[in-house]
């Protein structure tokens, strides 16, 4: 064997080193204390060539957050007050009108008319609170059509010109839905043709299944237009399905 001190070759059964005089048991304890402290070093420089990037492809399952249900009862609630705040404001307005005789009207006429406008307010307000439970189920589906039409709208001040651009969704069952905006092409360049989609019925919204290479991602609660990297939207904070 070899001096681990000068290196110089001793016997096998040399309890010390005839060249340096350094005891061999020692040196072979300095050696293994040594050995190990490069372990970490090789450990370190392996470390950034398996690091890998975050996949966003797949359907999330943090559509099962208990964050969306609580979004979709505080938007039942909030539809309901406002349609009941709308419903109050239209009987008292007409009965005021009422009195004062405005634009010929008179009580209890302008009451009832007050009433009759009320409730159609408080309806509206049930359908946008409890209409979620009849939206049908969750279904997957593939966008299989991109348009952008120039359209007119007529209105007292004339006419104006406006581009819809228009996404088409087909189901696995062969339903076709799409998604629609005016003067916006952010989800129409979001959604390309032949991506794959899941639509979430309690949520009326969609997911992309394959999310790698975006720079955004919209909040399926509220539609928020968020950053890819973010977890959570930034409004309503439910988190975003990637």
């Amino acid at each position: 064997m070899y001096c681990a001190s000068c290196g110089a070759q001793i016997p096998d059964n040399a309890k010390f080193c005839t060249a340096c005089g350094t005891q061999v048991v020692q040196a072979a304890a300095q050696a293994a204390q040594t050995a190990p402290q490069q372990a970490p070093a090789a450990a370190d420089t392996a470390a950034p060539a398996t690091a890998r990037p975050k996949v966003l492809r797949g359907y999330s399952d943090r559509i099962n957050d208990p964050a969306f249900a609580r979004y979709v009862k505080h938007t039942k609630q909030w539809s309901m007050i406002f349609s009941i705040i709308l419903a109050v404001v239209a009987i008292v307005g007409f009965y005021i009108a009422g009195e004062k005789g405005a634009d010929g009207m008179s009580n209890p006429e302008s009451l009832y008319i007050g009433f009759g406008i009320g409730g159609m307010f408080l309806v509206i307000g049930l359908f946008a609170s409890f209409g979620r439970k009849k939206l049908g189920v969750t279904w997957d589906g593939t966008v299989v059509d991109k348009k952008v039409k120039k359209k007119t709208r007529r209105d007292d001040d004339g006419d104006e010109d406006y581009l819809e651009y228009t996404v088409y969704i087909r189901s696995d069952q062969g339903k076709r839905d799409t998604i629609k905006a005016e003067d916006d092409d952010t989800r129409y360049n979001y959604f390309k043709i032949g991506d794959r989609v899941r639509y979430h019925a309690g949520l009326k919204s969609y997911e992309k299944y394959d999310k790698t290479g975006d720079s955004i991602i919209f909040c399926n609660a509220c539609a928020t237009l968020c950053d890819i990297e973010d977890d959570y939207c930034f409004r309503c904070k439910c988190p975003l399905l990637k």
